[in-house]
């Protein structure tokens, strides 16, 4: 708009005064005015976003502004020397003043040329004004100086608004930057975290060559707990850093890698084949199961993982993560330090747990579950002193589902805590119908014991059935103590304070056996049946089993020798110096109702097996 005026403007001059050198002035500007719009539609479209380009548009548009104005200045310097009409003085020197008024605004991103263009509009008329010499040209020459440092004032004041204002974007767009930054960026290891994760997978797969694959690796530490509560934070931030560093240096250019939380990682990338994820990913576990050196201590931990690739195992990123965490999920239950690759089978497992797990919880509302009962008797005078309770489930339309079918379920997906207090309160309530000599031993679950309230609800659940609390026991593994020693401890000394007692059981396959039999409560210890009726039974089988059974008479302790088939393995355990034995030899579990049946007929006829074969004294 402002070229077309510049052209009507000078083309009239040139029209009106038929002058050689005002025609001449008039040409150049009507040339340079649609030269520039030429060059400005052209850099519009062919401007390469680089430096070199910037600084040519830069220097086309700095030297047509400032020659356009000072042609604008010269026609109107012109038209007053040479003394034409009044009419086409206030079309030209208006002109050329609205002109540099403008500019002061227009440019005033850039103050040293707006303001040269204002001189140059400006200079030419006020040197003509004072050169024509009367008092109306004095007049104009005078309002030309103020005009040009009135409109200076204007450029320098909107370039100080805008350089403030363009800091204060730039500040805030880096603060914004920033906050991205460390909302997708975990503190501890520098890699994404979840929400960073999952804006980089998309676009990872945005990029994804046609001819290869995506690769996607989950990793979770071995031992990550252990180390924090045994060597402190500070060392566990240390290995996640370390770990961190690993994935890094081993994974290839471009991957993305991610702390997906706690001591997962996950680390995506492209390959080629499904040989190739294989090999990364047997590297990424090689160097993860190096041994680190953290704070002066020597650490060894290791990795499970799972891999899943796109498009072979699922058409998007999240089919493939879903896929990885299934694999990685089978690859921990196969032990420490494993890799597992996704399989189909595994979905269709997913979908049989999730199917379990909905019919185990409408189960327990509905009364479908039975509590029944297996005696431990006493190897010396034949009598039942206690019974196992333990759950079996009747379907009414697939039939008994058997425990280690629905019990892993139920811990892995928290059921466990409202059945493990379903079956305490139920065997509670049975055993307190028998005589008062007999206990009941119940199985915990390690998440059982985490829950909240854990102590309390079994008190409530022995005190609403009527039971003393010392004709409760409660039998746990070893591996509670390694996943969580400090608060299974609370937990038993709280219990144990009422009564309540305590049984280690499945003795000989944990950890640091004999610690925990020193540091907690426990009044029996249950022998694991693979040294009564396993494979590998013998003479090293016959040792343990005494020396398991001298520990025990020296400290006061019950020894229950589970398994128990034959009279041979009876006699066997009773003269290695257990003093209780539990087994089909002499009964499975039963109902409550044939549990009070062996009770009756113990107490009326003396030791027997359910068999009718009477136990030795």
């Amino acid at each position: 708009m402002g070229a077309l005026g510049g052209i009507a403007a000078a083309a009239i001059a040139a029209y009106e005064t038929n002058n050689f050198a005002i025609d001449v002035l008039a040409l150049a500007l009507v040339s340079l005015a649609v030269i520039r719009v030429i060059a400005s539609a052209w850099f519009a479209h062919h401007l390469e976003d680089h430096e070199q380009s910037s600084a040519t548009a830069a220097i086309v548009y700095e030297t047509g502004a400032l020659s356009y104005a000072f042609l604008v200045g010269m026609i109107g310097a012109a038209v007053l020397w040479f003394d034409f009409s009044a009419h086409l003085q206030t079309l030209t020197v208006s002109y050329a003043l609205v002109y540099g008024v403008g500019i002061a605004a227009r440019n005033a991103g850039r103050p040293g040329m707006a303001i040269g263009q204002q001189l140059l509009t400006g200079l030419p008329i006020f040197i003509a004004a004072l050169m024509v010499g009367d008092i109306s040209m004095y007049g104009l020459a005078g309002i030309i100086v103020f005009l040009i440092f009135g409109m200076g004032s204007v450029t320098m004041n909107v370039f100080k608004v805008l350089r403030e204002q363009i800091l204060a974007a730039a500040a805030s767009e880096r603060l914004a930057d920033q906050m991205r930054v460390q909302a997708r960026t975990d503190v501890v290891t520098g890699l994404l975290n979840r929400a960073g994760l999952n804006h980089e997978l998309v676009e990872l797969q945005m990029q994804l060559p046609a001819d290869q694959k995506l690769a996607l690796f989950w990793l979770d530490l071995d031992r990550f707990k252990e180390i924090n509560d045994t060597l402190g934070h500070a060392v566990g931030d240390g290995v996640l850093a370390e770990v961190a560093r690993r994935i890094i240096d081993t994974a290839p250019e471009g991957a993305v890698i991610a702390r997906f939380g706690g001591d997962e990682f996950i680390a995506a990338c492209a390959v080629s084949n499904r040989r190739d994820s294989e090999q990364l990913a047997s590297a990424l576990i090689g160097d993860i199961s190096r041994p680190f050196r953290i704070d002066g201590h020597r650490v060894s931990s290791g990795a499970s993982m799972g891999v899943a690739l796109l498009p072979d195992d699922g058409p998007d990123i999240e089919a493939i993560m879903q896929g990885a965490d299934l694999a990685l999920y089978h690859a921990k239950v196969h032990g420490r330090n494993q890799l597992q690759f996704f399989d189909q089978a595994m979905t269709r497992d997913l979908v049989r747990k999730k199917e379990i797990e909905s019919e185990l919880r409408a189960a327990i509302q509905k009364d479908e579950l039975s509590i029944f009962f297996q005696p431990i008797v006493d190897l010396k005078t034949g009598r039942i002193r206690t019974f196992e309770a333990l759950v079996r489930w009747f379907h009414p339309e697939k039939g008994e589902l058997r425990p280690d079918e629905f019990i892993p379920v139920a811990e892995e997906t928290g059921v466990i805590i409202t059945l493990g207090n379903w079956i305490t309160a139920q065997a509670a309530k049975a055993a307190a119908q028998w005589p008062k000599d007999l206990t009941v031993a119940v199985n915990l679950s390690p998440l059982q014991i985490r829950a909240p309230g854990a102590a309390l609800g079994i008190l409530n659940a022995i005190r609403d059935a009527g039971l003393e609390p010392w004709r409760l026991e409660l039998e746990v593994t070893e591996s509670l103590f390694i996943e969580d020693s400090e608060n299974t401890e609370r937990f038993m000394e709280e219990l144990s304070s009422h009564g309540v007692r305590f049984a280690l059981d499945d003795f000989g396959t944990g950890y640091s056996s004999l610690g925990y039999i020193n540091q907690f409560p426990f009044k029996k210890i249950k022998v694991d049946r693979s040294f009564v009726s396993g494979p590998n039974i013998g003479r090293k089988s016959d040792a343990i089993i005494r020396a398991v059974a001298e520990m025990g008479s020296t400290l006061e302790m019950d020894i229950v020798a589970e398994g128990l088939e034959t009279v041979e393995q009876v006699e066997a355990v009773r003269k290695a110096g257990c003093t209780l034995g539990q087994g089909y030899y002499f009964s499975r579990a039963v109902p409550d109702f044939l549990a009070a049946m062996l009770i009756s007929q113990e107490r009326e006829d003396g030791a027997v097996t359910p068999n009718g074969s009477r136990l030795a004294g």
